[in-house]
């Protein structure tokens, strides 16, 4: 097994077992809200809880969903030029998303730090909060490793975005 295909493995059963346990979890907190009576206050940790995992499922997803051609793309331009020039463009394309991601992360470092000396924590979880602003920066490294990928050919994502647009 690859190094890929073991990181695509590792996130895809990351993103199911975060999402699941979403919906246990607000599933949970509903039937107790509706039948727990005083009970309900206590499960009051829930609702960050949830919110904290979708924050992290929809960051963690960035690399992944961009190999597979599913991010928000406008083709017009790139699919009325000629093959040369449309190499050309799509290099440039991973270059510029490439460099980005990795301003971002980068950025979202500087922010963990700053956050992690302020000693911030989340109201009821009391988790310090530069622990919750990893979630981009992870996010942004798997989408820069998905844009350096396909700039240097290990993989194709645009031949997957043209695979999801004919479906």
């Amino acid at each position: 097994m690859t190094f890929l295909n073991l990181l695509r493995r590792v996130e895809r059963t990351i993103l199911v077992v975060l999402f699941l346990t979403m919906v246990a979890l607000f599933f949970g907190s509903v039937v107790v809200r509706e039948f727990g009576g005083t009970m309900a206050s206590r499960f009051a940790w829930i609702e960050e809880a949830v919110r904290l995992m979708n924050l992290f499922l929809v960051f963690l997803a960035l690399g992944l969903a961009l190999e597979r051609g599913k991010h928000v793309g406008i083709t017009n331009l790139r699919d009325k030029l000629p093959e040369p020039a449309r190499r050309w463009l799509l290099r440039v394309i991973d270059t510029v998303g490439l460099l980005f991601s990795l301003y971002v992360a980068w950025l979202g470092v500087q922010m963990v730090e700053f956050v992690l000396k302020s000693g911030q924590t989340s109201p009821t979880l009391g988790i310090p909060m530069g622990l919750i602003y990893l979630a981009p920066v992870i996010g942004f490294l798997l989408l820069a490793l998905r844009y350096g990928l396909s700039l240097f050919g290990v993989i194709d994502r645009f031949a997957a975005q043209a695979e999801a647009e004919r479906c």
